[in-house]
Parts: C-alpha cells; sequence; structure tokens
C-alpha cells in the first residue's frame, strides 16, 4: 500500500509560479509511475503531467506543456511539479497519483491517490 501526500498548493496571481510536491511512503517508489492530475468544480479529473517509471520519459497534456515540469527524487520517494506562467484556467484541485499505467494518461489505470491540493490562480 502506497500513501501520496501533496503539498504546495496556495493562490497565485495569474503570470505567476507554484510548486507541488508529493511524498511517497509504504512501497517501492522507484518502479511507479508518478502523475499528476486535476479537477476543476464541474469538471472530471484530467491528466496534466507523468513520469514514467521504466524509461524515465515525462509526458504532458497539451494544455500544460512548455509551463509545467514534473520531476522525481527516486531517493526522497518525492515527485514534483513545477507550474510557470499559471493562468486562471489551471485553478483546480491538484492530485498525485501512482501506478504501472498502460496509458499514462488514463485515470483507471492508476493505483493510488493522495488527497488533492488546491491551486487557485487569480486573473
Amino acid at each position: 500500500q502506497v500513501q501520496l501526500v501533496e503539498s504546495g498548493g496556495g493562490l497565485v496571481q495569474a503570470g505567476g509560479s507554484l510548486g507541488l510536491s508529493c511524498a511517497a511512503s509504504g512501497g517501492t517508489f522507484s518502479s511507479y509511475t508518478m502523475g499528476w492530475f486535476r479537477q476543476a468544480p464541474g469538471k472530471e479529473r484530467e491528466f496534466v503531467a507523468a513520469n514514467s517509471w521504466s524509461d524515465g520519459r515525462s509526458d504532458y497534456a497539451g494544455a500544460v506543456k512548455g509551463r509545467f515540469t514534473i520531476s522525481r527524487d527516486n531517493a526522497k520517494n518525492t515527485v514534483y511539479l513545477q507550474m510557470n506562467s499559471l493562468k486562471p484556467e489551471d485553478t483546480a484541485v491538484y492530485y498525485c497519483a501512482a501506478g504501472r499505467p498502460y496509458s499514462i494518461a488514463y485515470v483507471p489505470d492508476y493505483i493510488y491517490w493522495g488527497q488533492g491540493t488546491q491551486v487557485t490562480v487569480s486573473s
């Protein structure tokens, strides 16, 4: 059983930056693909970014590519999401997830989820 705890959310103005962290415990962190997802009010949870355990490759949703960066530190069992040039439409609860997904952006393929952290971008 893997436990995930996100931190770093908050309120930021449009154009600003924010960094999220997700600390994992209870499993072999390096053997999981780590993903970030987000859910805005009234919308479905959507893929943001992920880092594959097998080849280290990172993938991004089109809406965040070039602005967000995912990274991981296997020694610290932590995955990060650096968010730059934030927009009001980035406002959502951000979730960290772990799994061995067949499709890196497919929500149901992830086994473990954090409780989420709120990110609010004001215009």
